[in-house]
């Protein structure tokens, strides 16, 4: 850990930055040494110029996350602010690192480091070696964030990139203006991908045109666009981001962070995901987690989405109560994995393997005549016919795609008696508490949109997020 050399304006720090200071707090409770044992290696020990020191870097992070602004304001306001230079233990009149160090940063230091494990562990183990950790249930739910990047229609993006290809070629030879296929004037999105196949055809049939450096530039755009329209209907430059569903009307494109949260408001594990995944499937990896961070389980909170099969069945493996209402959608019956359609609670909808959500649903027989109804989910076929797991799936020609669901009254009866107890209505009521923390999450602490493009730099935001909003809670419980 690098230690501030001595300076004669220290004892400004005394006069100027108070007690309670939310900083100096923060510093007081946490060592922050462990940065720099997980961070050792990725640094030359025995080349280059001396590196600033990954805590302060690490710290200026932590600030930027804790006041919600920019890399430039966070090191701006580093320069003349006593509380921020305190935090970074700087002494008054050292100067400040350029912004653009920050991003260098983040992307040679903490790359391939697992960052959001590593930093909700750290306070977790600071909750329980103050003993603030005494409740044995934890809440579980999923936050969405926004994308930075917004998505554009697949059929826009086609029709624009065809457009630049003809482009090319007409500023080469004119007279195959005749010679080009039919535009397709529609808006379904099949007869666009096939107007591109056998423009790319009709092109690649001239091998002199084709291998020229201006047409073949925009030859291969558009192929890569084609199938990457084909297997994700959204093009955007955040890949990794994806389209998930929060009512059956409304819809966001980002990622999902499911979280496991003690009843004394402490984080204890994360996951983060594409926006499409369903809440249900990550209970396993947050109950885990929580556990190997120390958290001793006996109950798990959550909506509906957790009341799957799969759950209970781990649920009773593992003696855990799982206080979470059942959804006959839920029960998948005796499909095999690859079948497997994960029913989003929010929406009230099942979707497929590639991420669609059904558009509608209808119910099929009747009640008490001595056979089970079947909840049927129909699917846009316009989109199964260009899917690539269609294989299997879709049958071609078929009209329609449907996938039903047999509703068993008697299949979660053990689950349903629960349902009833005073335990149960008494637990339902704490789930409010991770709704408050992920309005903190967004709209204190910037979670509410990535900052950066990938996977990788939503999870490296969560870290910082979550461990920033674990550290205020385990301060206010000290107090």
């Amino acid at each position: 850990m690098a230690i501030p050399q001595f300076s004669s304006y220290s004892g400004l720090y005394d006069l100027i930055v108070p007690k309670d200071n939310l900083l100096r707090k923060i510093n007081d409770l946490i060592d922050f040494s462990f940065i720099y044992d997980e961070l050792l290696e990725k640094y030359c020990h025995n080349n280059g110029r001396t590196a600033e020191s990954p805590i302060r870097m690490f710290k200026y992070l932590l600030l930027k996350t804790i006041y919600c602004v920019s890399d430039v304001d966070v090191v701006e306001r580093s320069r003349y602010d006593m509380s921020f230079k305190y935090f970074l233990e700087m002494a008054p009149e050292d100067d400040v690192i350029n912004p653009s160090s920050l991003t260098k940063f983040r992307k040679l230091r903490l790359k391939d480091t697992d960052l959001l494990n590593l930093l909700v562990n750290k306070t977790v183990c600071i909750a329980i070696e103050k003993d603030i950790i005494k409740s044995k249930s934890v809440i579980v739910d999923a936050t969405h964030s926004l994308s930075r990047s917004n998505p554009h229609s697949a059929l826009d993006v086609l029709r624009e990139r065809s457009k630049l290809l003809r482009k090319a070629v007409y500023a080469i030879d004119g007279d195959m203006k005749g010679r080009m296929p039919e535009k397709n004037e529609s808006s379904n999105l099949g007869k666009e991908i096939a107007y591109c196949r056998e423009l790319q055809e009709r092109i690649e049939s001239d091998r002199a045109l084709s291998e020229t450096p201006a047409v073949k530039e925009k030859l291969n755009l558009l192929k890569e666009t084609v199938g990457d329209t084909q297997e994700h209907y959204t093009l955007s430059k955040d890949m990794d981001a994806k389209i998930g569903h929060k009512t059956a009307d409304s819809h966001f494109f980002g990622y999902k962070t499911h979280l496991a949260m003690t009843g004394e408001r402490i984080i204890t594990a994360a996951v983060v995901t594409s926006g499409e995944k369903d809440d249900g499937t990550e209970l396993p990896k947050l109950l885990g987690i929580s556990q190997r961070n120390g958290v001793k389980v006996d109950t798990v909170i959550g909506d509906a989405a957790y009341s799957g099969k799969k759950n209970l069945k781990l649920a009773r493996e593992q003696d855990i109560r799982i206080v979470a209402r059942l959804t006959p959608c839920i029960a998948q019956g005796s499909r095999k994995d690859a079948e497997m359609f994960d029913y989003n609670k929010d929406a009230g909808m099942f979707v497929c393997p590639a991420g669609h959500l059904a558009i509608r649903k209808a119910r099929q027989g009747k009640k008490d005549r001595g056979k089970n109804q079947a909840d049927t989910y129909y699917f846009d076929v316009e989109k199964c016919k260009v899917c690539p797991l269609r294989e299997n799936c879709y049958k071609p020609g078929a009209k329609s795609k449907t996938y039903s669901v047999t509703i068993k009254s008697d299949l979660h009866k053990e689950q349903m008696d629960f349902q009833e107890t005073d335990y149960y209505k008494q637990k339902t009521r704490e789930r409010y508490k991770i709704e408050a923390k992920n309005s903190e999450l967004k709209n204190v602490h910037g979670y509410a949109r990535a900052n950066s493009y990938g996977i990788k730099n939503m999870e490296m935001q969560g870290a910082l997020a979550i461990f920033t909003v674990n550290l205020k809670r385990i301060l206010k419980l000290i107090k």
